[in-house]
C-alpha cells in the first residue's frame, strides 16, 4: 500500500517536479532538494527509497533524448569514480552522518556557485581547461558517487567538476544524464540489499510515476528555449541555491534538531 498522509504528497508533488525540470533541463543542479522536501514528512531513508525508482525511470527519458550527445572524452573518468564512490557510500552509510555529508557539499556548492555567479556578474571569465582531467575528476565523481548514495546529493559535486569545461549545454546535461543513470542503477541493488525497498515505498513511487513523465517533458522544454549563455547563469543558480540549502538541512539538523 502507498503512504496516504496528505501533507507528504503536498511535499513530494512540487520535490518531483522540480526534481524533473531540473534533469531534463540543466542537469539536475536542484535535484538535491527532492529528498530534503520529502524528508518534513518521512524519514530520509524512505524518502531516498520512494525516489530511485522514479529517478530511475526519468534517466531513461534524459537517455532516450540526449543518447547521442554525451561526452564520450569525460565518460571514462566519470564512470570510474561512479564505481569508486558508490562502493565508498554503501561501505561508509551507517557510519557518515548524513548531515555533515549535506554541510560539506552544500558549502562547496555555495563557494563554487557563487563565484561563477561573481563572475558573470562583472563580466569576467575563468579559464576554461583544455583537456579532461583524470585526478580532478575521479576525485569530484567519486564523491558525487558517495554524497548521491548517502545523501542523495550527488549534483553538486559532479557540477564542480564539469562546469568550468563550458561544454553545448546538451553535451553538459547528456553527460550529467549518463552518470546518473549508472549511478543509480549501481545504488539500486546495495539498496535492496539495505532493506530500503519495502511495498510501501514501491507503491508510494508508482502512484508518483506520472509526475515523472511530467518533469522531464518540462525540462525538455525549457532546455531547448535557454540559450548557451543564459544556460549556465541557470545551472550556477541552482547550484548556488541548492547549497544553500544543503547547508541549511545540514546546520538546522545538527544543531537545532
Amino acid at each position: 500500500m502507498p503512504l496516504t498522509d496528505p501533507f507528504f504528497y503536498a511535499l513530494a508533488i512540487p520535490a518531483f517536479l522540480l526534481v524533473g525540470v531540473s534533469k531534463g533541463g540543466f542537469g539536475g543542479g536542484l535535484g538535491s532538494m527532492g529528498v530534503p522536501m520529502m524528508a518534513l514528512a518521512v524519514p530520509v531513508p524512505q524518502a531516498a527509497a520512494i525516489m530511485l525508482p522514479l529517478l530511475m525511470v526519468m534517466d531513461v527519458f534524459a537517455i532516450r533524448r540526449y543518447r547521442k550527445d554525451w561526452s564520450r572524452a569525460h565518460m571514462a573518468i566519470l564512470m570510474t569514480g561512479a564505481v569508486i564512490g558508490t562502493v565508498l557510500g554503501y561501505l561508509a552509510f551507517r557510519l557518515l552522518d548524513e548531515l555533515w555529508v549535506r554541510l560539506l557539499i552544500g558549502s562547496i556548492a555555495v563557494m563554487f556557485g557563487a563565484q561563477d555567479l561573481l563572475r558573470e556578474f562583472f563580466g569576467r571569465r575563468a579559464r576554461v581547461p583544455e583537456a579532461p582531467d583524470w585526478p580532478k575528476g575521479v576525485f569530484w565523481s567519486s564523491v558525487s558517487g558517495v554524497t548521491s548514495f548517502i545523501a542523495n546529493a550527488g549534483g553538486p559535486p559532479l557540477q564542480v567538476y564539469l562546469q568550468p569545461y563550458r561544454m553545448d549545454k546538451t553535451a553538459f546535461v547528456a553527460t550529467i544524464s549518463v552518470f546518473f543513470w549508472v549511478i543509480n542503477w549501481l545504488k539500486f541493488f546495495p539498496f535492496v540489499h539495505l532493506g530500503l525497498f519495502t511495498f510501501e515505498n514501491l507503491g508510494t513511487s508508482a502512484v508518483l510515476l506520472p509526475l515523472a513523465a511530467l518533469g522531464m517533458w518540462l525540462g525538455f522544454w525549457m532546455h531547448a528555449r535557454v540559450d548557451q549563455k543564459r544556460f549556465y547563469l541557470w545551472c550556477n543558480l541552482f547550484l548556488f541555491l541548492t547549497g544553500w540549502k544543503l547547508v541549511y538541512d545540514g546546520i538546522a539538523g545538527l544543531f537545532f534538531g
